[in-house]
Order: C-alpha cells, then structure tokens, then sequence
C-alpha cells in the first residue's frame, strides 16, 4: 500500500509539469501583435535561414530567466524624426512650380537628375537668361546632367532647333570646339546683328564663321541624328506641355519659369530646390 500511495503521488507531479493548462501571459504577450514585415535576404542570410533550417544556438540559463523588472516596463516603440522625414521647403508646387503627373520621360537616362531648358535663339527672354543659366551649369552638383531642347512651335522656330542639333553634333564631333561662344553667337545674330536665320544658307553661313566646312555642315544638317532629336525635341516639348521660354523642367517630374518662380534669380534657386528633392527622395 506505501508503494502504491508512493507510485501516486509520482504519477500526479508528472501530470502537473506537462499539463496543458497554459501560464499567465506576460505584458509583451498581451500588446497587440505587430504587423508583419517582408524579411530581405542579406549578403550572409541563406534562403535556408529565411526558413527556419538555421542550426539552433546556444543560450546560457541566465538568457531565459524572466527579467521581473523588465516586465514592469513600459514598451516604448520607435519614433520616426518627422523633421528629417519632412524637409521644409521654400517653395510651393502649384504655385512657384508644377508637378507632371505621371513622371514623363527625359533626354538622358536614369543616372542623373536631369535638368532641361526649353529655350529658342529668337527669344529675348532666353536670351537674357542664358549668361544666368550657363554661370548655374557651371557649378551644378555632380549628379545633375543639365541639357538644352530647342522649341519647336513653327517652321522659323524648328529651323533654329534644326541650328542646335547641327550645333551640337558639331561640337561632339570636334568641329567646333567653343559650345558657348557658339551659342553666344548665335543669339548676337538673331538680337543684335538682325540676321533673323530665316533660312539654310544664312545659316550655314553663321557655321562657316567657325570654321565649320560646307561639307560637314550639310551632312550633319540633313543628318538622321539630327532628325531623330528633332523628333525627340517634338515629342518632349508635347508631353511636357510646354506652351512658352525658357521654360525649365527637372527630371521629366517638375516644370517652372521665371513667371512662376518670380525672376530669374529665383528660377535657379527653384531649380536648385528641385534638384534637392530628388536627391532626397
């Protein structure tokens, strides 16, 4: 009978130990289950990792002991620093700027913040910007590309981007070894001088003051290169709405003027200002 009384009080501490009444959940068991996140691969997390087949690590007896004080504490969750979420801008989309949406395609590629003037040799307003503009160029930030895309509204003002892109396949060809002193002259002729370039010759003419020879002028004026940015100029100018020069837009996103901006002076800064927030984003 001491041996069937011993054998049961055995047998009734065994029941209690592997029970299956649950303990008392603590604090961190009893706040809200956090939502689940998309866990990523690093460099030294094997897919077998990601699934639970990691060999099981070693954890000393004093790792598991319940912290009684740690219980007590309040769970404090991270904060995001909204202001450094947030920059303060200076200025305003739909008034200093405007936002394309959807984000239209650029002259470049995705390498760079591209910044593009829409501009025309005829334009006394871009005339007057270009000595701002290029001195801005000058000293843009290394991840920006900045590019030039001619109007083109009417067969003068095509004729004059067809005058650009002959231009500036020039210059990366070698045959004309001073961009802006071309550019420069180009807006002499036509503001200064009265030569309105109304016509190829005239043109070609403008070219030769530069050395350039009837022969590489004609066969880069009629070149498919030239035709192609025409058609690309065409394209841009239409998915950008631009209706009137100069007319900045930064990374086919965000479209201002000096009437927007308020001046020249704050044009650039606006720019600068875009450029930031792509940087940024």
């Amino acid at each position: 009978m001491k041996h069937n009384a011993l054998v049961a009080i055995l047998l009734s501490l065994a029941l209690v130990a592997c029970g299956s009444e649950q303990p008392e959940s603590s604090p961190l068991e009893e706040a809200p289950a956090a939502a689940p996140t998309a866990v990523e691969a690093s460099p030294e997390t094997t897919p077998g990792d990601l699934e639970g087949e990691a060999e099981p690590e070693m954890v000393e007896e004093s790792a598991g002991e319940p912290d009684a004080q740690a219980a007590d504490k309040p769970i404090i969750l991270a904060q995001a620093d909204s202001a450094a979420a947030q920059p303060e801008w200076k200025y305003t989309e739909g008034q200093h700027f405007m936002r394309m949406t959807p984000t239209q395609p650029t002259m470049g590629g995705a390498d760079k913040i591209e910044v593009a003037e829409f501009f025309w040799y005829g334009c006394g307003h871009c005339y007057n910007f270009e000595p701002l503009v290029n001195r801005w160029a000058a000293n843009k930030p290394a991840n920006v590309r900045f590019v030039h895309i001619p109007a083109t509204w009417n067969p003068l003002v095509k004729l004059h981007a067809q005058l650009y892109y002959t231009e500036e396949s020039l210059v990366k060809s070698g045959k004309i070894d001073d961009p802006v002193g071309f550019r420069a002259a180009v807006f002499r002729e036509y503001h200064e001088r009265g030569n309105r370039l109304t016509s190829e010759s005239s043109i070609q003419s403008l070219f030769g003051r530069f050395d350039v020879s009837p022969e590489d002028f004609a066969n880069t004026w009629k070149s498919f290169e030239v035709a192609q940015k025409l058609r690309m100029a065409e394209d841009l100018a239409r998915r950008y709405s631009i209706t009137g020069v100069p007319a900045i837009v930064v990374n086919g996103k965000y479209r201002s003027g000096a009437a927007e901006a308020g001046g020249y002076p704050a044009l650039l800064d606006v720019i600068d200002e875009l450029v930031e927030r792509e940087t940024v984003r």
